[in-house]
């Protein structure tokens, strides 16, 4: 399948319309993203508008929350965010046109009514579908009593939803009722709301969760109504967890700034999220730029994708190596606050600069590389956990007493120090490996650490030396 085509005059518009009513679910992030790289591979625009309707539920925390999380993604809009509330004007305008142009009509049943037309229904065994017996009712006839605006719908005849992911999905219309779009109170409902602001916005594609599916048909319905140009739809599967059942609260992190506050790089999740229910061949790492160019709507599948924790710290990994140095840090910086931990010191982050390059290369997240990087954090003392306690014995302390005098002399360069500390591994009878555990046990109080001739580079001469010299002095 490929593209749904639309005028090459016509610039690409696409949006991401949460709302606020909670975090942003990974899913929805995904929504964004696979909006975002539709348009912006395209020179296209992508707009942002918060469905924040139900003022019940909708919270300014959550709203800044999800810009929040869409800015720490790298996912920018267009514009201004739109809301959806303020609107609700221009909602009620279009549903007043509608009657005026008799594609629309008054309803006054009452919901007591519809009710009670509903378990007659169900006690005859027939359809429950509600047919309000104001469609076709004579103006004059009308009482003077709320109602409601419903659409008049086609009885006969199809629906035909041409989706660029799910190809066309076909509902007969009678299947459908006459759907309220405008409250006995005067309020738009999530239905027309929907399809004025799309229209109003100039969407061109709608990218969506196919939960949805089931709204589009009544959707499509009033954009035939109303004269207006029917987006392009793609309905994406949702993503589930990794037993194969919706995703939810028992998987572990769904929302966006759990993800940053378990150090994934925002680079590796955009990556990770496209791959979720989209392929380009077989490529699994690639670049926003690649992503950019590659990313299209008939490369989306139809079977839900399956959140892989496995594969986001592969791909994790891949970003952490192969992103710059100055490009990681303030990352970094931005993970320790998602995370609630201790901002670095002045000193951390000088010595963290220099030590990145040996840090990042096996780091899949970074919390994994700040624990290679405890030889930087730690204070003298250092105080070895109980595994590399093991490994500063008397024999060790000893060989570590005879290496100070050697280094302090020695030029402070890799190829001097491996030397160095060779010499007196040989001396000594044993071979460098041997010699390596105790010094990871000095210079780190770890025994999973970068190479300790990174280690002492990057701690300099005479934070090695005292470091070994508290180690050589250990009971």
């Amino acid at each position: 399948m490929t593209d749904a085509p639309t005028p090459s005059s016509t610039p690409i518009v696409t949006r991401f319309a949460p709302s606020p009513t909670g975090y942003l679910h990974i899913g929805g992030a995904r929504t964004a993203l696979f909006n975002w790289l539709y348009a912006r591979g395209r020179g296209g625009k992508f707009l942002l508008r918060i469905e924040d309707t139900d003022r019940e539920r909708s919270t300014p925390e959550a709203e800044a929350a999800i810009l929040k999380g869409l800015t720490w993604l790298g996912l920018d809009w267009d514009g201004e965010p739109v809301s959806q509330f303020a609107r609700k004007d221009r909602h009620a305008e279009v549903a007043r046109q509608m009657l005026a142009q008799g594609t629309a009509y008054k309803c006054f049943c009452t919901q007591a009514e519809i009710e009670a037309f509903r378990e007659a229904a169900r006690a005859e065994g027939r359809s429950t579908l509600f047919r309000s017996p104001w469609r076709d009712a004579d103006p004059a006839t009308f009482p003077d009593l709320p109602y409601v605006i419903r659409l008049k719908a086609p009885r006969e005849g199809q629906t035909v939803i041409q989706d660029a992911v799910q190809g066309d999905v076909i509902i007969a219309n009678d299947q459908l009722d006459d759907m309220v779009f405008l409250r006995n109170d005067g309020t738009p409902t999530y239905m027309l709301a929907v399809v004025v602001d799309d229209h109003d916005m100039g969407v061109t594609h709608v990218i969506r969760g196919d939960d949805h599916l089931t709204n589009t048909a009544r959707q499509t319905q009033i954009y035939h109504a109303m004269g207006w140009p029917v987006p392009v739809w793609a309905h994406i599967p949702l993503i589930h967890g990794p037993d194969g059942r919706k995703l939810s609260k028992r998987h572990g992190a769904v929302g966006l700034q759990d993800y940053q506050a378990m150090g994934y790089p925002a680079a590796a999740l955009r990556n990770y999220l496209a791959r979720l229910g989209w392929a380009h061949g077989d490529a699994e790492f690639f670049t926003d730029d690649q992503a950019l160019e590659w990313f299209d709507l008939s490369g989306i599948g139809r079977a839900p994708a399956r959140l892989d924790f496995k594969k986001l710290e592969n791909l994790s990994g891949q970003h952490i190596a192969a992103a710059a140095d100055a490009a990681l840090l303030p990352e970094i910086e931005a993970f320790l606050i998602a995370a609630d931990r201790p901002a670095l010191t002045d000193r951390q982050r000088s010595r963290l600069v220099v030590a990145l390059p040996s840090l990042k290369e096996r780091a899949k997240s970074f919390p994994e590389l700040l624990e290679k990087a405890h030889f930087l954090m730690a204070d003298r003392p250092v105080e070895p956990d109980e595994a590399a306690a093991k490994a500063l014995d008397p024999v060790s302390c000893g060989i570590l007493a005879n290496l100070v005098p050697r280094l302090q002399n020695a030029a402070w360069t890799r190829d001097a120090l491996e030397g160095a500390v060779t010499e007196v591994a040989a001396e000594h009878g044993l071979g460098l490996g041997k010699v390596a555990a105790p010094l990871r046990a000095a210079l780190a109080g770890r025994t999973a650490t970068p190479s300790v001739f990174d280690m002492m580079i990057v701690l300099g001469r005479e934070e090695t030396l005292a470091r070994l010299t508290d180690a050589a002095g250990r009971d």
